[in-house]
């Protein structure tokens, strides 16, 4: 039994299909293929049931998950061990980022990092705030920049980077222009286009909404800013949007912050404690990106 083994079954599980695990370990997919059948003939029982649409992991494949899981993170322990004894951090970060984001300090932290450590391999994955928690717990990601309405969950360690306020944003002509300051009863009386459920940006909407009895018409949905605002641009809507990413789109839109959205909408780094050293290493260079100043702090959980 090879590590290697242990590494593509493990994909192929969480992945639950086998060219998308082929494309994550950078290998063809009868590699994988292989591989995970040698490795079931070594255990003398079937780990995938592949009669479906989807790869399904089978009673035996359930029994050997968590363990093959524990047998990668102690490998990769050693090499951070020794790393850490010699300075020489080795191995891979996965980080995971909000679907969206264009967070200059974050990409800067990622460069100064990749410089300072050249032995790691950096993975960079996009979804959704709520999934890329998900995948933070269950360890298939080292750390994650998420969106969220409340404080980052109390399990993870955290950082925030940003809580900003909701701001509405339309065309020049549109009746909202010319109010100085906006509620979302105001809102309310227009169709909307937000980001999705699951965002950061959306639940502290919806929050808001919520303190105030107001059910709000989502007119149109979208993952992607520069999206919400071309389509409030084609008057299809009042773009919801975060007060960092309204000045972007100055040139079409008018921006109004909704002065009675109490709930911010925050961005925050979160991380499964303890850390090892990449991730540790990784949030230094962000500290010294985004500048202490800029930082609230949720202490890690013990």
């Amino acid at each position: 039994m090879e590590l290697r083994q242990l590494e593509y079954f493990v994909a192929v599980a969480e992945e639950r299909n086998f060219t998308r695990a082929a494309e994550r370990v950078n290998i063809s997919q009868s590699g994988v293929s292989a591989q995970v059948r040698q490795l079931e003939r070594e255990l003398g029982a079937e780990l995938f049931d592949r009669s479906g649409r989807a790869v399904t992991l089978t009673v035996a494949g359930k029994a050997a998950l968590e363990p093959a899981r524990a047998a990668l993170a102690a490998a990769a322990s050693v090499g951070e061990a020794v790393g850490e004894v010699t300075g020489l951090i080795r191995g891979r970060l996965t980080l995971g980022m909000v679907v969206g984001c264009t967070i200059t300090p974050l990409f800067d932290a990622l460069a100064t990092f990749h410089r300072a450590h050249p032995g790691v391999s950096v993975s960079l994955v996009e979804d959704a705030s709520d999934r890329l928690v998900d995948g933070v717990r269950a360890g298939t990601t080292d750390l994650a920049l998420v969106g969220t309405a409340t404080a980052a969950p109390t399990d993870l360690g955290s950082l925030t980077l940003l809580s900003e306020r909701l701001v509405a944003a339309v065309p020049p002509r549109h009746p909202l222009a010319a109010q100085r300051r906006l509620r979302l009863r105001d809102l309310v009386a227009h169709p909307l286009i937000c980001m999705p459920p699951g965002t950061g940006l959306r639940s502290a909407f919806d929050r808001a909404c919520a303190a105030r009895s107001l059910l709000p018409t989502i007119a149109l949905q979208a993952t992607a800013p520069d999206a919400i605002a071309d389509l409030a641009a084609r008057g299809l809507g009042v773009a919801v949007l975060s007060e960092s990413m309204a000045p972007a789109y100055a040139d079409r839109l008018t921006s109004r912050p909704v002065t009675d959205a109490e709930t911010p909408a925050l961005l925050a780094l979160v991380w499964r404690d303890p850390a090892g050293p990449a991730t540790r290493a990784f949030l230094t260079a962000c500290r010294r990106s985004f500048g202490t100043a800029a930082w609230p702090h949720q202490d890690p959980p013990r």
